[in-house]
């Protein structure tokens, strides 16, 4: 009897697993014959992906899985219908394909596409006409390639488009008449392109359109006052256009009332802040920088403002008080005065950034101790900093005409990102407060330069540094003394910038330093140091920028006991100390970054941190002050020392170098032949050379030597200024440049030698140079260009700025 019950449950058993394992093929079978990809829909996408040589290595997509071997709608980026097998959205996103489209494309024949993203996938080009075939698309994204062309006018037909993305590429033209049948479309991105055009004149027709970005255009003509009576609309950007004239909405009761964000910054918009725009009152970030705007603020009843630009115009008066609601509010370079009384601080506790920076500000209101950031730099602010200022995460004060602290004035237990009292008007010693910044009250930049501070670095300040001080200015006082030895303890691990510069400092460099594994700049120039030269620095990994100029420094460079180092080294300037010996030909084999081009993607070195690297280095000639350093710029000035034998052939190697001065010392023999490798040089000051191959070097100065015979023949020194040949009586050969008042006749057997081959002449040019001996130096010495002081590629002057102040 149990074994018939034990029969019939296995009987079950079987019959169940029968059941299910039956289900499970016939469940098989529908999906496929529900996803199996058409055959012509196949062929289509191979013939297109045999179009481009995609590289592989490169995408962050991949086309690997498009082949025969898998069902084509199970191909990455590509969706069927499920029940026809048709190809109904394609997603090639970040895929590199290198190429542009064909008339003929595989792409083209998939009819029933009605989604196409092809953003960022390094497509160059025009768009064919072809465009046209795919007229049941809804969605269609070409932003961030390289395409060119009037795109505008080849997608009037395709009148289903509710998603139409094409910004950041180059497409040009106009906005033609058949943008109009486009009424479905929700979203229009065409921003960071090449329009010139004025919008249609009537754009209420697009009832569903919720985001219209055209930033970033020559887009022109006046205010769309249009646009803002369609009611959906919740994001527009008109930003960085050409428009002009008044800002003006439309009083029909068919507005925007659901927009959020909008951007009408860096146009040429004029006249009053409108009240009219009190119609949004859904507003959360509002751009109006950069414009010509004038007047008060209007009061305006925008409860949900976060984010008011109002920067670069030209308002003027108070700061109304219902803008305490704002969380982040930038008015700088504006001719505000002062807070109006009826703005509340009270009401600031969700208050993160003000910027009210180059204004005519003479004092504060009350306390601002609730704001995360304040910028009151370039105002006419003076007195006392008041003490709340220390429970701030960012001040910047500098630029006015402060004198003292008050008396309880102190750093609070929080993280401080940045602290820049730079000029104002402090006398006397270094704050009691800078000793007293500890772990827990980090301060991370601290910018007390361009004052009148005396005395010396007091040795408490190496709690400062031990806290994660990783930024210090305290260049151009009057601080005196030595720098304590162990000012940069072990535990100084997060300095990266120290400037201490234009002092009367003395003594010793602090071998300390060393312990600053993550230093990448060290200005200590125009002071009194007097020691050997700090080769130990060589050993810092990260350091890039080393001005030693106009001390005392003095002995050898090079300790063969020494490693050199300096493998990150890009800008260095040791000019006008005591500096003496000769340099092994290997000298600058170890500087490596000064080989490479620079692959980082900021254009400036510290671009993304607190403050943006400054300096001041003799470019031409000049004395010349760099806002901002590229990180492509590199640059070598071993002048004024006393410097002997051979020029290092290793100086080849650096083949990114821009600036090269080594005048001004005593070195002999030949001029290495590897110099002409540095064919990126764009000033260069040396002894004696014959310029060879370097095609991009633009000033040359032979002035006051005693040079003799016929100049080079080569184009670099016919285009000189005829300032760089003064003072070298027998030099002749100048008449093209300075005129045959300025040198004297050729004799006759001068004159025959001017048959010889150019590159006879230049040997016996520089064969004339060495007869001279000592009498000899400065051979090509950076010569200051006239009429064009400052090279525009690399030099640029910029105001520093909050990263919050540009609208995107």
């Amino acid at each position: 009897m149990m074994i018939t019950s034990q029969s019939y449950c296995f009987s079950g058993i079987v019959t169940l697993y029968i059941f299910f394992l039956v289900s499970l093929v016939l469940l098989t079978l529908a999906s496929s014959m529900l996803h199996s990809c058409r055959h012509d829909q196949r062929d289509a996408l191979l013939e297109f992906k045999h179009e481009f040589p995609v590289n592989e290595s490169n995408s962050y997509r991949s086309l690997s899985s498009w082949n025969t071997s898998i069902d084509c709608c199970f191909w990455e980026g590509v969706m069927c219908d499920a029940k026809s097998g048709k190809v109904i959205s394609l997603d090639l996103s970040f895929t590199s394909l290198n190429n542009s489209l064909k008339p003929n494309s595989g792409l083209f024949k998939l009819h029933h596409l009605r989604q196409l993203t092809a953003m960022s996938c390094h497509l160059h080009g025009e768009i064919p006409s072809s465009l046209r075939n795919l007229s049941h698309l809804i969605h269609l994204d070409l932003s961030g390639n390289d395409l060119v062309g009037e795109v505008l006018h080849l997608v009037g037909n395709l009148t289903q488009l509710r998603s139409l993305i094409l910004g950041y590429n180059q497409f040009s033209g106009n906005i033609p008449v058949s943008f109009a049948n486009l009424t479905k479309l929700a979203r229009f991105d065409i921003q960071g392109s090449q329009l010139e055009s004025t919008l249609p004149p009537d754009m209420s027709g697009f009832h569903n359109l919720e985001y219209f970005g055209v930033g970033g255009n020559s887009l022109f003509g006046p205010f769309p006052t249009s646009l803002f009576m369609i009611p959906s609309l919740t994001w527009v950007d008109l930003g960085r256009n050409q428009f002009k004239g008044p800002i003006e909405f439309s009083n029909s009761s068919s507005s925007s009332s659901n927009l959020q964000y909008l951007y009408l910054h860096q146009n040429k918009f004029d006249g009053p802040i409108p009240k009219s725009i009190s119609k949004f009152p859904n507003l959360k970030f509002l751009y109006l920088n950069g414009n010509n705007l004038v007047g008060p603020i209007p009061s305006l009843n925008l409860i949900k403002l976060e984010f008011l630009d109002l920067s670069d115009n030209k308002l003027e008066g108070d700061i109304p008080g219902w803008l305490s609601n704002v969380s982040e509010l930038i008015l700088s370079r504006n001719s505000f005065t002062s807070f109006g009384k009826s703005f509340e601080i009270s009401k600031l506790t969700q208050f993160k950034a003000l910027d009210i920076s180059s204004n005519s500000f003479r004092g504060f209101t009350s306390n601002l101790f609730t704001t995360d950031s304040i910028y009151l730099n370039n105002n006419k602010l003076e007195g006392e900093i008041p003490s709340w200022i220390g429970k701030l995460g960012e001040v910047v004060l500098s630029h006015n005409s402060f004198s003292s602290f008050g008396k309880s004035f102190q750093v609070s237990s929080r993280v401080i990102s940045m602290l820049d009292l730079s000029s104002n008007s402090f006398r006397g010693p270094l704050p009691h407060w800078i000793c007293k910044i500890t772990t827990s009250s980090r301060v991370a930049a601290l910018d007390l330069s361009n004052n009148s501070f005396s005395g010396s670095i007091p040795q408490c300040l190496r709690s400062t540094i031990v806290g994660g001080l990783e930024v210090l200015k305290l260049q151009n006082n009057n601080l005196s003394g030595i720098l304590p030895p162990d000012l940069f303890v072990n535990d100084a691990t997060w300095l990266s910038y120290l400037d201490i510069s234009g002092n009367q400092l003395e003594g010793k460099l602090p071998e300390s330093l060393i312990n600053c594994r993550y230093l990448e700049f060290l200005n200590v120039e125009s002071n009194r140091f007097k020691d050997k030269f700090p080769s130990w620095l060589g050993s810092l990994p990260s350091l890039k920028v080393m001005f030693l100029r106009s001390n005392e420094f003095y002995g050898p460079v090079y300790d063969p006991h020494v490693s050199i180092g300096f493998p990150s080294l890009i800008i260095i300037d040791i000019s006008h100390n005591d500096l003496n010996g000769t340099l092994p030909p290997f000298y600058f084999s170890s500087w490596r970054e000064m080989t490479m081009l620079s692959e980082r993607v900021e254009e400036y070195m510290g671009d993304g941190i607190i403050f943006h690297l400054t300096m001041e280095m003799v470019n031409k000639g000049v004395d010349t002050i760099f806002e901002k350093i590229r990180n492509d710029f590199r640059a070598i000035d071993f002048s004024g020392n006393n410097f002997v034998g051979e020029i290092p052939k290793s100086i080849g190697l650096l083949k990114e170098l821009r600036l090269l001065n080594l005048s001004g010392n005593a070195f002999t023999s030949n001029i290495p032949q590897s110099l002409a490798n540095l064919t990126k040089l764009e000033a260069l000051d040396l002894s004696r050379e014959s310029v060879v191959s370097l095609s991009f070097l633009s000033s040359m100065n032979f002035s006051h030597n005693n040079l003799q015979g016929p100049i080079p023949q080569g184009t670099q020194f016919h285009r000189q200024n005829c300032s760089s040949f003064m003072y070298n009586p027998k030099l002749y050969g100048l008449e093209d440049i300075c005129g045959p008042t300025h040198v004297p006749d050729p004799k006759p057997q001068e004159t025959e030698d001017l048959s010889e081959p150019e590159d006879q002449q230049v040997i016996s040019w520089i064969a004339a140079a060495i007869a001279y001996g000592p009498g000899v130096f400065c051979g090509f010495v950076i010569g200051h260009i006239f009429f064009t002081p400052k090279h525009e590629w690399f030099m640029e002057k910029f105001r520093r700025s909050n990263p919050r102040r540009s609208a995107r």
